[in-house]
């Protein structure tokens, strides 16, 4: 069974070995039991649904949350050869009953539908005569409360099971599980503990980093310029940053969409059409440019402002180097970003108990802006992960600056807060320590404390900062709660006693990234054009990592092009003889290279 699937990620994919888990996967499957798979994006998830939709005897359904990428999704399985469809709110009665005959007769084999559909009782008719062999829960951290995605709709997959048959695999996939998000959809699933399949959240392509103290309008238009023609995604937090950025962008003479709750749905389609088709590099968008962004080739994605919390980062930061190539992550980080979470989460209508899950998710965030220590062992950490060696790539593992004594302005803080009997939060404690004659702080008595304007000589605004310094390296701890209270650690008492120094690091620029290959640029535009007649995005004829590829080898022959990574039988035959073209005219030297 196993040589079989390899046949087929052979044919329709053209890979000859699964990448780390897929086997585990479809192990599973084939035999079906359920399982779930923790994979990072990029990670090669829908293999392990499309490659068993051709193989079982039933139809495949995956339960995708967005309806607007099943179009992108069914035509990315047809490009591979894969006889996919989907049925949505978007179908006319007549176009969902062709679709629903064509799966009865075995004439598709995979069907995609969003989560509310299965609780239509029409859909659920008609299903009833068509065998299911598996069940697909894409995105399924959205059917934990502890997920930072919750959708209410996923709470009826566990009652559509019931209804498909204990015959039906189950399949869950998700990118982003902490311990608890991972036992919350085994739990509503039946999956078994040792039918987890886990490969890691460590992206190896990825380059994190986090930039503090810049002009953020500055510094993006400075790296976007430095990365002409690299697909990017640029996130705000809100539509009004958005507009603003995409003003700035297009001045410079950026090619580049944006996407918001406040455009209309016909406005938001043609924008991330425009950037998926490679008709714009860059998308300026807040996160209702959301989960499951197919596009593979995207080098960059760059926050203008902090997330909520890390899951958000990780998925969004994600969409970048998808099809394995290297992808830069860059964070903009200011404090201030920190206080409007804290504001947003206290107005909310959540329960106490998810308030406080949702702040210590915003402490974890500002801790991870605020490390020295390598940002990927950062989030290995987080999502339950024994850390490993530095990585090596993020900033803070290639960071050569000098590195600063601090040890005499911490000392401040800490007898400040000790002084202050830790009960006060970071504002206060910094208000105090720059002298500030707030109102409050003489009603308190606070300004007759020693440590009143002892570094009056810094900002209000660099002293807070300071101090999400010291908190996210463990000198100090914050209490749970809407208004967290600052105390000390161990950590803390030893610099007091001078047996501890505490060194931080002092500022940066984008670098320039060098300009392609003339070669993959003429073979870049050939995709386009292909995609265009074709009617399907760009890396749906190949990726970028395929096109590298083509450069590197130069293959001359259709059978030469085989040999390369990502050219299956089905796309060499739809779009080998043009790309053979360029190549053969590159080896005569009739293409720059």
């Amino acid at each position: 069974m196993l040589d079989e699937a390899k046949e087929k990620l052979q044919h329709h994919f053209g890979y000859e070995t699964f990448l780390n888990g897929q086997e585990r996967i479809l192990h599973h499957v084939m035999q079906r039991q359920s399982v779930l798979g923790i994979m990072p994006t990029g990670g090669g998830k829908s293999v392990c649904y499309q490659i068993p939709s051709l193989m079982l005897p039933g139809i495949t359904i995956v339960i995708s949350p967005l309806i607007s990428l099943m179009k992108d999704q069914v035509d990315e399985a047809r490009e591979a050869g894969i006889p996919a469809t989907f049925i949505n709110s978007s179908l006319s009665y007549d176009e969902m009953q062709e679709r629903m005959d064509l799966l009865r007769r075995g004439e598709c084999r995979l069907l995609y539908v969003a989560p509310e559909r299965l609780s239509n009782q029409e859909f659920l008719r008609q299903l009833q005569s068509i065998p299911v062999s598996l069940a697909a829960v894409d995105e399924a951290h959205c059917l934990s409360q502890w997920g930072h995605d919750f959708r209410p709709a996923y709470m009826e997959i566990p009652r559509f099971l019931s209804f498909t048959g204990s015959d039906t695999a189950v399949l869950a996939l998700t990118a982003t599980a902490t311990p608890q998000v991972a036992e919350d959809i085994s739990h509503a699933l039946d999956i078994p503990p040792d039918q987890m399949v886990k490969t890691g959240f460590a992206r190896e392509n990825l380059t994190f980093s986090v930039v503090k103290g810049q002009n953020r309008e500055a510094y993006i238009v400075d790296y976007v310029k430095k990365r002409k023609n690299q697909p990017g995604i640029i996130y705000a937090n809100t539509r009004k940053e958005v507009e603003k950025l995409w003003e700035k962008l297009n001045k410079e003479g950026i090619a580049v969409e944006k996407y918001h709750g406040g455009m209309e749905a016909a406005e938001r389609e043609t924008a991330q059409e425009r950037f998926v088709y490679d008709e714009v590099t860059v998308m300026a968008a807040t996160t209702a440019f959301g989960m499951g962004i197919n596009k593979s080739n995207v080098r960059f994605v760059l926050h203008a402002r902090m997330p909520r919390n890390i899951e958000s980062y990780y998925q969004e930061a994600g969409r970048a180097g998808r099809d394995g190539d290297p992808g830069d992550c860059t964070l903009l980080f200011s404090p201030q970003d920190a206080g409007t979470h804290q504001f947003l989460i206290d107005q909310s209508h959540l329960d106490e108990d998810r308030k406080d899950k949702e702040y210590r998710k915003l402490r974890q965030m500002i801790h991870y802006c605020h490390t020295e220590d390598c940002l990927q062992n950062e989030m290995l950490r987080y999502f339950g992960e024994e850390p490993q060696d530095p990585c090596g790539r993020c900033l803070n593992c290639t960071d050569n600056r000098t590195l600063e004594d601090v040890t005499e302005e911490a000392q401040m803080v800490f007898s400040c807060v000790k002084r202050m009997r830790e009960r006060f939060g970071k504002t206060i404690t910094a208000q105090v320590l720059a002298g500030s004659s707030n109102e409050k702080i003489r009603t308190l008595n606070l300004h007759t404390l020693p440590t009143y304007g002892l570094m009056k000589n810094k900002t209000q605004k660099d002293v807070a900062s300071f101090i999400d310094f010291l908190a996210a390296h463990a000198y100090l701890s914050l209490s749970d709660g809407a208004y967290p209270v600052l105390m000390l650690t161990n950590a803390a008492i030893d610099v007091l006693r001078g047996t501890e120094r505490v060194m931080r690091k002092e500022t940066l620029t984008a670098e320039t990234v060098s300009s392609e290959d003339p070669l993959f640029e003429e073979l870049r535009q050939l995709r386009l054009e292909l995609a265009k007649q074709h009617g399907v995005a760009p890396y749906m004829v190949f990726s970028d990592k395929t096109l590298k590829e083509f450069c590197r080898y130069r293959p001359q022959r259709e059978s030469e092009m085989m040999e390369i990574k990502g050219v299956g039988r089905q796309k060499l035959e739809t779009y080998g003889e043009a790309f053979l073209g360029v190549l053969q005219r590159a080896a005569a030297g009739e293409v720059k290279s």
